[in-house]
This record gives C-alpha cells, sequence and structure tokens, in this order.
C-alpha cells in the first residue's frame, strides 16, 4: 500500500506532468474501502480515522470502480458518492460534537490574504523565487530567519481568492487582512474568537514527519508578512506553538497553503502539528492541503466551497467541499482541471455538531 500510494502521489505534483494512475487508485480503494463497499453504499458521508500511508492521499480521488476504457472525466471518483471527513482520532468526535463546542461566534470571517515578503522585489516586480528550502532553514535560534522568509515567491493571487470566498458570504472588506495587515501581529491582537471562518491564504512551512521537525528545532508554521525587525510578537512566522496559543471559536479554520496537512512521504502522521495546534486552540474544522496548490484553481474551489454553505447552510463542511469539487470536475470550460491535482488537494478535518 505504501509503494502505491507514493506511485499515486507522484502523479499529482504540479512539477511533473505525469497522468494520472486511475487503475492504481482504483486498486487502493479496493484494498481498503472495498471490503466495507456494501456497509457505505447507502451513506452520504464518510469519517475517516486514517494512519500510515493514507494520511498522505485525499480519500476524494479513490476511484470506486474498474476505469478501463474511462477518461479522466467520467472515472467513478469516490467523491461523486460521498463526503469524506478525516478525524484526528474516534475520540476527538466527542470533543468536536460536544454540546459546549457548539456557541456560535457572531461575525462570519475574518481572513488573511497576499502578505508582503519582500517590499522591494513586489515595487520592482521582478520574476519570484520558489520556495526550495527546508524548514530549518526559515528558522534562526528562537526566531524566524528574516532573509530566508524574504525570498518566499509572493501571492497575489490570494487576494482574489480571499474576496472570492468574502463575495461568497456577503463579507464586508474590512474583515479581509492583505498585505502589510496580513501580520503575525494582527493575528495575535485580533479577537478570532469572534469570528466562524478564520481564512488564511499563504505559504505554509510543514515538515512530513513530526521527528524530523524535532530534530531540526523547528515548528512548522504559516508564512505571514516580514516585519522590519524580528521580535517575539512578530517575526513573519505563525508557529503551530503560537498557534495553540491563540483563541478561536471557528466551525471552519482555512489553510488554502502549500502542504499543510502532511508530507509527501508516506506514513507522515495524518495531521501536521499546525493543523493539530489549531483544533487545540479552538477550530472544530480544518480545511487544509495535501500538496503545493495551483492558485487559480485553489481560488475557484473555495469559491464555490463557500458559495455552497451560502445556498445550503445546513449542509456540512464535508458536503460543502464535496460539491465544489464536483462542480470543477464538471466544468466543460476547463477540461483539464479533471485531474485531480486541480479539484483533489484539500480535505475536511473535523467536523463542527
Amino acid at each position: 500500500l505504501s509503494t502505491q500510494v507514493s506511485e499515486l502521489r507522484a502523479s499529482l505534483d504540479f512539477e511533473t506532468d505525469n497522468e494520472f494512475d486511475a487503475d492504481r487508485a482504483y486498486k487502493i480503494y479496493q484494498s481498503t474501502l472495498g471490503p466495507v463497499e456494501e456497509l457505505i453504499a447507502s451513506k452520504k458521508r464518510l469519517s475517516v480515522v486514517v494512519n500510515g500511508a493514507l494520511t498522505s492521499i485525499p480519500l476524494s480521488l479513490l476511484v470506486s470502480q474498474d476505469p478501463a476504457g474511462k477518461s479522466i472525466q467520467d472515472v467513478n471518483w469516490l467523491v461523486r458518492r460521498h463526503a469524506v471527513t478525516v478525524l484526528p482520532s474516534v475520540s476527538s468526535m466527542k470533543i468536536l460534537r460536544s454540546a459546549s463546542a457548539a456557541a456560535v461566534a457572531p461575525k462570519t470571517l475574518i481572513g488573511f490574504a497576499d502578505p508582503v515578503f519582500n517590499a522591494k522585489r513586489r515595487r520592482s516586480g521582478k520574476s519570484q523565487p520558489t520556495l526550495q528550502r527546508g524548514i530549518k532553514d526559515f528558522f534562526k535560534g528562537q526566531l524566524a530567519n528574516l532573509l530566508a522568509l524574504a525570498g518566499a515567491p509572493s501571492l497575489p493571487e490570494t487576494r482574489d481568492e480571499l474576496k472570492a470566498v468574502a463575495r461568497s458570504l456577503k463579507v464586508d472588506a474590512k474583515n479581509l487582512k492583505f498585505g502589510r495587515e496580513a501580520s503575525e501581529k494582527t493575528v495575535k491582537q485580533t479577537r478570532l474568537d469572534q469570528y466562524r471562518i478564520v481564512y488564511f491564504a499563504t505559504h505554509g512551512l510543514v515538515a512530513g514527519e513530526t521527528q524530523k521537525i524535532a530534530k531540526m528545532k523547528a515548528e512548522p508554521a504559516l508564512i505571514l508578512s516580514v516585519p522590519r525587525r524580528a521580535s517575539t510578537l512578530d517575526d513573519g512566522l505563525l508557529t503551530a506553538s503560537e498557534v495553540a496559543q491563540l483563541k478561536l471559536n471557528a466551525d471552519w479554520v482555512v489553510l488554502s497553503a502549500c502542504n499543510t496537512a502532511a508530507g509527501a512521504k508516506p506514513g507522515a502522521e495524518a495531521l501536521s502539528g499546525l493543523a493539530r495546534a489549531f483544533f487545540y486552540a479552538g477550530a472544530r474544522s480544518l480545511v487544509v492541503s495535501h500538496w503545493s496548490v495551483e492558485s487559480t484553481s485553489a481560488a475557484d474551489l473555495m469559491s464555490r466551497t463557500f458559495q455552497a454553505v451560502a445556498d445550503a447552510p445546513d449542509i456540512s463542511n464535508a458536503e460543502a467541499l464535496r460539491r465544489a469539487m464536483l462542480a470543477m470536475l464538471q466544468d466543460k470550460s476547463n477540461p483539464e482541471r479533471a485531474h485531480p491535482r486541480f479539484w483533489a488537494p484539500f480535505v475536511i478535518v473535523g467536523e463542527p455538531r
């Protein structure tokens, strides 16, 4: 299974141009969910605790029937039949759905996007580098390495993504924090527990294995606007330990960032320390990605997800994401998006009552 998942993952990165191996996705389905197919056939949603190799792929892209002779648009993806929620553990359901976790925050959304990593490069319009460093390179002692953070490629398209989501939910623009406002200082000084949706669209630093992070004395983190001078309040990195100290009351926390769920190596833990920290802070459901997302399709997928919420407020978070995925799959104006690398990177982790 580990070998099959590794080979399937190889066809999902945007750095390769491989065709998706639907036959392999079908074989993985047969060996995992296939034996209980009759039990789950009539169920609209699956709540799944995964471990081992299965933590590094979204189950929605598994194929439930033999794909031989079918085009990628016509394959029987699991997402056609089921909305899928990932749970950190069976016992987590008790906490996420308890009566004490059901208090509704009064405001709809606050979002952080398009942070400033290097103001000089942004003004000059020079080409952007790629984020190829290891996670340890972004730390310098106890604080962030500002020089390394300044090398992160800017993300102007995330501004459009967050604006599209805000329009779907009819959210006032004052709740959208862009540029210098998308900072660690702003996050820490905002009463985030007033918002039902907390949205981050930026780079995420995640190593595949927790043990690796511990050895490097570095933490998983979100990169926000880089300050002129690093301090404990704001060094440009919102780390997992800092996230755990936030106070949230969110039905959704969206981490629309690169690789926020798990590393590419099969056997990585089901949730990065970053995602676990958001649960600890009071999030009841996370939207996280399994690989580096393509910005235009990510914006489309997220805006469709929250439009589904706006159209049908009583549906589950997993069902909202499922409807967005199906809409992208069925979009005949962009047939290339039928490849799962476009529609399948995000998963719902946890589910509020």
